[in-house]
């Protein structure tokens, strides 16, 4: 299949500039996430945006459940977009499970990469007793999690949103992203999110060759701080930075911060 159809490409900023952002979003929502962060890029970069498989306008057909069970689909996906850069290493800027995604994806294919910005990212969502990692959450949360979405989608949704996004101040920002998990096939949306609160990839932070930079929020329900702070210890020469906002989707509901962080980087 078609990549650009398959990935709903898109392309923005300067087509002529020397350096190019690629941009993966977070669970739930879709490279429209990012709208508010590329008008600050777009003289300067080359812009690629896409949608993960199973996400947003992605093409459903190419959706399967055995090739996403794990990230290693998604991290094929990434190498494959990453092509698409004409030649130059570009700096990725991954949010939530891509930032692990685009972790993956410059292990293996090195070449493709320049710099790594993770934000809200996590090696493990998962508590590990044996080696005393914190990861947010214990087999017990998962289970209600998962239960939850198979029981009644709509309600988990609901209830999920304004935990996920804080600012209660800013409802709207909550319903939006509602409306996001909405438009997702709900089998396709836990599915999803197996493949993501199950994963395990600490092994991959110290294989990290590229300069990194790992941007965390207050009150992440999703990401603790100390998933951070280890990530910090076990990237090699990382960088992290705690900026000046709430929830998960820095990206959607402090822009300016994102801006600030990424141009003091890039």
């Amino acid at each position: 299949m078609d990549l650009s159809k398959k990935h709903n490409i898109h392309f923005a900023g300067n087509p002529h500039a020397g350096k190019t952002l690629v941009f993966g979003h977070g669970f739930g929502v879709d490279q429209q996430s990012f709208s508010q962060i590329i008008p600050a890029f777009e003289q300067d970069y080359h812009i690629i945006l896409y949608d993960n498989a199973g996400g947003g306008q992605a093409d459903l057909s190419s959706y399967s459940y055995e090739r996403y069970e794990s990230l290693e689909g998604y991290v094929t996906d990434l190498t494959a977009i990453m092509g698409l850069t004409r030649g130059t290493p570009a700096t990725f800027i991954g949010h939530s499970v891509s930032g692990m995604i685009g972790v993956m994806a410059a292990n293996r294919q090195p070449h493709l990469f320049d710099k790594l910005v993770l934000i809200g990212s996590s090696p493990r969502y998962l508590n590990d007793q044996p080696t005393s990692y914190i990861g947010g959450f214990d087999e017990v949360a998962l289970k209600a999690l998962f239960e939850a979405m198979q029981t009644n989608y709509e309600a988990w949704v609901i209830g999920f949103s304004p935990q996920a996004m804080r600012n209660a101040d800013r409802p709207e920002l909550a319903d939006q992203f509602a409306r996001s998990l909405q438009a997702l096939r709900p089998d396709i949306a836990l599915a999803v999110a197996k493949a993501i609160f199950f994963l395990d990839h600490r092994e991959e932070l110290p294989k990290v060759t590229k300069p990194t930079l790992i941007i965390q929020t207050a009150n992440d329900i999703v990401v603790p701080p100390v998933v951070s702070e280890y990530m910090e210890r076990h990237i090699p020469g990382s960088k992290r930075i705690k900026i000046n906002a709430q929830g998960h989707f820095p990206q959607i509901s402090a822009p300016g911060e994102i801006i600030a962080a990424l141009q003091s980087f890039v």
